[in-house]
């Protein structure tokens, strides 16, 4: 029991960290510096969406959609800063 515990607390850590992990690309494009490859956030945001509905509606895990759902989000909106920030540099 204190193993699935420990497992859990650990997890969601892990997708924290890995939300924090993204703050300094979100800044890089938020001050205009061209930080992200457009292609693999775009490839990288797919999967992303796919793997957080997964979590949502097959396994209905909360704890893991809202890892996942941090990731989703994240690679989302960097996906959508590099986009702006590629039209607003045309």
């Amino acid at each position: 029991m204190w193993v699935t515990i420990l497992l859990s607390f650990l997890y969601a850590g892990t997708g924290i960290v890995a939300t924090i992990g993204y703050f300094p690309t979100i800044k890089d494009l938020i001050r205009g510096k061209k930080s992200a490859n457009i292609s693999s956030y775009v490839i990288w945001t797919s999967c992303a969406l796919i793997v957080f509905l997964y979590s949502l509606i097959v396994i209905s895990d909360l704890l893991l959609a809202i890892v996942t759902g941090l990731n989703f989000l994240s690679c989302a909106v960097i996906l959508f800063l590099a986009i702006r920030l590629e039209l607003i540099k045309k």
